[in-house]
């Protein structure tokens, strides 16, 4: 049994090490004075420098983080409403006909996601731009919040709906006061979710942009077919860092929700 968990604890290095080195890599030459990631020179701040006073990243980047807000906000009010009509479905064949087409947009290939929005925009006139990269990070973040809520709605306790329609309350009091603040850790795992993959995404958005409109990661990639630059690397580890930081938010914000309070009761 030891050597199965000396074994196991191996192996767990070995695939950290693997996933992380490249992206230290990365950032280790963004301080790099020299314009190559083959020799490091000396320490420098420069390319950190020359990336806050580039404007038009700084556009992107705003743009980027509207794009990723919005569609995580919008996406998180639909994807609760989804899981609730999903959950609430009275035939078991139509609940599992809704769950199977939320699961296919999730395994779908991002190509043909990005491909399908390109015809579909065209074809109903809608410029290629903010719009249309905004509408299509919101669809494809929906079924994503929808496998994060749905899980807690269904680990809900009945009963409690139950008593508080018992004594009186309503529907919406019900929703408000008992439904939402029981699956709150769904819905912010949802909202994380969504948020990273709006920041992440690149397929989708390579499609339906326009227009003199870009998002971080289309940038990225324009930015690397022409050369490589350390401002590809300054840019990427403040990603990385910004990142790092929601991943922690997150942790922080479900360790709080779970904590007991004072009945040994799950918040």
């Amino acid at each position: 049994m030891k050597k199965i968990s000396k074994l196991s604890t191996i192996y767990l290095i070995v695939m950290f090490f693997i996933l992380y080195a490249p992206i230290f890599y990365l950032m280790f030459y963004s301080f790099n004075s020299g314009e190559t990631m083959y020799q490091f020179e000396s320490f420098t701040l420069d390319w950190y420098k020359e990336l806050f006073g580039n404007t038009r990243l700084l556009i992107i980047v705003l743009n980027t983080a509207i794009i990723a807000l919005l569609s995580a906000t919008i996406s998180t009010i639909l994807g609760v409403a989804g899981a609730l009509a999903i959950y609430y479905a009275r035939r078991r064949r139509v609940k599992n006909t809704l769950l199977s087409l939320n699961n296919v947009l999730i395994v779908s290939p991002d190509v043909i996601i990005g491909a399908s929005f390109l015809i579909l925009f065209t074809m109903i006139g809608i410029k290629l731009g903010f719009i249309s990269v905004l509408l299509a990070h919101i669809a494809f973040s929906v079924p994503i919040v929808v496998i994060m809520v749905l899980p807690k709605i269904e680990e809900m306790n009945t009963s409690m709906i139950y008593a508080a329609l018992d004594l009186g309350a309503s529907r919406w009091n019900v929703l408000t006061k008992v439904i939402l603040p029981y699956i709150t850790p769904g819905i912010f795992a949802g909202f994380f979710m969504a948020l990273t993959y709006s920041l992440d995404d690149f397929a989708v958005t390579f499609f339906v942009t326009g227009n003199g409109f870009t998002t971080l990661s289309v940038e990225i990639y324009s930015l690397a077919r022409r050369g490589v630059s350390l401002n590809i690397n300054a840019l990427s580890s403040l990603l990385f860092v910004f990142t790092m930081l929601l991943v922690v938010g997150y942790y922080f914000i479900t360790k709080r929700n779970n904590r007991p309070n004072r009945l040994g009761v799950r918040q």
